[in-house]
């Protein structure tokens, strides 16, 4: 059961809602409680879940500072509720807990100024005053101290934000003895109870064997064996085609490239090209017109000419025992035909389990009442659209507005079940699910990890993890049966036959996040992303269409593990540096 959990398909994939909980800074720079010393700085920063305190002090000139520090000032502050998804956080700080920050800005601004007659850095405060007004330092020591007073009224009246929050200033320390007082509105994780899920019974499909299925899978070996030899008739349906492009539009020539490999049928390129090219022999020409999907004129007509540099059809091997070994470690047909009946009826039992985790999920949402904050449906809804160039397009908002709603309820809901159980994720499976990710994408795991770090992805990595194993507990406790009246037990699905076809169904309808699921994105038409699948030309033989032999070994899939478990032990070094430093 915890193995599907973690199947991919059994979590949000692709573009999903991320949440600014638990902080809404970066890891690198997250915001923390202040010390009354000028001059102090955190000497490290406790990473837990909505901690937002220092752990020590260090001050350049003051040894042994965290010993003559009795207690840090906090600021005084109150909450009130405007909505179940949002607060307004009102703080005062007082004009003495407040003058550290002054001081501070009082020397930053005399360092950074040239005053006849006074030294850099020794510029009197009356002076900095007097050429460019008090106002200017309190700019400086609100802008240096803002964060921190925020984080502290967090931490105090545990809210959890969503999102910046919208400030408003409402006094000003521009004298002497006055106090710095701001109101923050943010939206807010809400917060809503979680009943007993265990009562939960679903009804799925029965497992049944499908011959149809079966030859699916044995044309699919097949064709990874296939050789492509060229022919001397026109294009059809299947064919393997190699063809430069060229796309023209308002008369300027936006892209071209020469040598693209392309499969007709396929429909991973220009619309309207598999038309195109059907009925066509190779060194013709051919012009049609179709939208661009990518670049500054995505979206717009362009005149698109094809030259078919050649045409191959793919013959594939024999149904015998020769090809049972080339392709398996069988011995015979038969043998490798009840292989394929084992992997379709396991494949069969996946897809059942994502039946069943659907219809728990959807269970879940309807059992519990979640309010969802408008303005960060809104700002994800409007993001998406303008990816894909639909502002104006209402249809397709509402249908987007609709799904990223219930993208935000999901991922609160498990958000608040990680929470609630105490859900804990371990480096083995944090590891597994970053090599399983990296393969979606095509990618290196190890490099895949790296990619994550600089981009400060790891926390959601994480966080999405947990969400996973969260329910995949539920899953674990509820009732499913199929029409036929039989329990059906998650636990015998195969963790492997789940990667399989989790690699294979990408963004597909069994993925948790709804949003990319209402609308496809247009498909990559754009000349300049069109990626050759299998290199035409150069194909003679079978090993150069695609060879079972390079699914990895246990040796490889160990080595993998172990690198990307480096990659992360380097990303923890890095880190616990960053913090002495």
């Amino acid at each position: 059961m915890a193995q599907l959990g973690s199947a991919s398909a059994l979590g949000a994939e692709g573009r999903r809602f991320e949440s600014g909980y638990p902080d809404p800074l970066p890891w690198g720079d997250l915001w923390v409680s202040g010390c009354p010393v000028a001059g102090a700085r955190p000497r490290g920063v406790c990473r837990e879940v909505r901690c937002v305190a220092a752990v020590g002090w260090v001050h350049p000139q003051i040894p042994n500072i965290n010993d003559q520090i009795l207690e840090c000032r906090r600021v005084k502050s109150a909450v009130e509720t405007l909505s179940p998804t949002r607060v307004k956080l009102s703080v005062e700080v007082t004009s003495t807990e407040l003058q550290p920050r002054m001081d501070a800005a009082y020397k930053t601004i005399a360092q950074q100024v040239n005053i006849p007659g006074f030294r850099r850095g020794k510029v009197p405060n009356r002076i900095i005053d007097q050429r460019f007004g008090r106002g200017a330092v309190v700019q400086e020591a609100v802008n240096d101290a803002m964060g921190e007073y925020y984080a502290q009224a967090l931490a105090e009246h545990n809210v959890k934000p969503l999102g910046q929050p919208e400030v408003n200033m409402t006094e000003l320390p521009l004298e002497d003895g006055q106090e710095l007082k701001f109101e923050a509105e943010v939206d807010v994780v809400p917060e809503f109870e979680l009943p007993d899920f265990s009562t939960i019974t679903v009804e799925v499909d029965p497992v049944t064997a499908d011959e149809d299925d079966v030859q699916t899978r044995l044309d699919n070996l097949r064709a990874r064996f296939g050789t492509l030899v060229g022919v001397d008739r026109a294009a059809q349906d299947g064919d393997f085609t190699s063809v430069d492009i060229t796309a023209t539009a308002g008369g300027e020539e936006v892209d071209t490239a020469e040598g693209i490999s392309y499969e007709i049928g396929s429909g991973t390129m220009l619309a309207g090209m598999d038309e195109a090219l059907i009925g066509h022999t190779a060194g013709e020409t051919i012009e049609f017109t179709a939208p661009l999907a990518g670049g500054d004129k995505a979206g717009q007509d362009a005149d698109i000419t094809l030259v078919l540099q050649s045409v191959k059809e793919r013959q594939l091997p024999d149904a015998d025992d020769d090809f049972a070994q080339l392709a398996s470690e069988f011995d015979t047909f038969e043998e490798l035909m009840e292989d394929l009946r084992k992997q379709s009826e396991q494949g069969a039992k996946f897809e059942q389990g994502v039946q069943a985790r659907d219809k728990v999920l959807e269970q879940m949402l309807e059992i519990v009442e979640i309010p969802v904050p408008d303005s960060v449906v809104e700002a994800e809804v409007h993001s998406h659209l303008e990816n894909e160039g639909r502002l104006e397009d209402d249809v397709h908002r509402a249908e987007v507005t609709e799904s990223t709603t219930k993208a935000v309820r999901t991922q609160l809901l498990l958000d608040a079940l990680v929470e609630r159980d105490e859900i804990e994720v371990g480096q083995n499976e944090l590891v597994e699910y970053l090599i399983m990710t990296a393969q979606q994408y095509g990618m290196n795991p190890n490099e895949f990890a790296q990619q994550l770090d600089n981009q400060n992805q790891v926390p959601g990595m994480v966080a999405e993890v947990g969400r996973r194993k969260a329910l995949a507990a539920v899953l674990e406790s509820v009732t499913v049966k199929d029409t036929d009246g039989n329990v059906v037990d998650l636990n015998e699905i195969d963790p492997g036959d789940e990667d399989e076809e989790s690699a294979g169904a990408g963004d597909s309808a069994d993925s948790v996040d709804p949003v990319d699921s209402v609308d496809s994105v247009d498909s990559p038409d754009s000349v300049d992303s069109v990626d050759s699948v299998d290199s035409v030309d150069s194909v003679d033989s079978p090993d150069s269409v695609d060879s079972v032999d390079s699914v990895d070994s246990p040796d490889e899939e160990a080595d993998e593990v172990s690198d990307v478990e480096a990659a992360l032990a380097d990303v923890e070094a890095a880190d616990e540096a960053s913090e002495k430093a």
